[in-house]
Order: C-alpha cells, then sequence, then structure tokens
C-alpha cells in the first residue's frame, strides 16, 4: 500500500461518524438514507462522509435499478491492519524481553544470599 492511500485510510478512520459508517456496512450493505437513520444529521452531510470514505477506498457504489447502496471494501482495512500488524509484533517481542527480565530479577531475589 503506497503511503498516500495509508494515509487516506487512517485519515478516514479518524471520524467517529465514519468508523459507524463502517461498521454499519460490515452487517451488508445500505443507501445513504438508510445509513444517515441512527445519526442526527441530514442525507447530504453522511454523503459527505461517503465520499471520504469512497476516495480512501473503504466503501464502493452499486447500482441496483433506482438503489445505489454502498458496500464495504475490504483491501484498505487489511492494508493498514497489515501495517499496524508490524508495531504489534514489534511491541509484543519487546515486552516479552522485559517480562523475561523481570522473571529474571525475581528468581534472583529469592536466593539466599551467601555470606
Amino acid at each position: 500500500m503506497t503511503a498516500d492511500r495509508l494515509d487516506a485510510t487512517f485519515a478516514a478512520l479518524a471520524d467517529p461518524t465514519r468508523r459507524a459508517i463502517l461498521a454499519r456496512l460490515a452487517t451488508g450493505e445500505a443507501t445513504v438514507s438508510e445509513l444517515a437513520a441512527p445519526f442526527r444529521m441530514s442525507q447530504p452531510a453522511v454523503s459527505k462522509h461517503l465520499k471520504v470514505l469512497e476516495r480512501a477506498g473503504l466503501v464502493t457504489t452499486g447500482r441496483d435499478a433506482q438503489r445505489r447502496p454502498r458496500r464495504i471494501a475490504p483491501g484498505p482495512l487489511k492494508a493498514a491492519a497489515d501495517w499496524l500488524d508490524a508495531y504489534r509484533r514489534f511491541w509484543d517481542a519487546n515486552y516479552r524481553n522485559l517480562d523475561a527480565l523481570l522473571d529474571e530479577m525475581k528468581a534472583r531475589r529469592k536466593k539466599p544470599r551467601k555470606r
């Protein structure tokens, strides 16, 4: 994933309304009016959020007769998760090293001292 694409993904995910829209779309496709229903905002405001999500590649628009259902696009989310996973592995390794050091220190403390 390019840096620009990753930036767009994280920028889109930074807004709680957009994250809520994605959570709803994770359960299945929905129209703008269906997506706007749980929010205290107009359909045009929800449409603006959808445009941000679409530019980031997180949402696609289909066509079903008169309907234009939105669907979640998993590619950018997977790429962002993969990018974050490298840091998770880094921190997991550091915490394992810290745990080992603490265990070693505890073991030394329990041993009787020679005089």
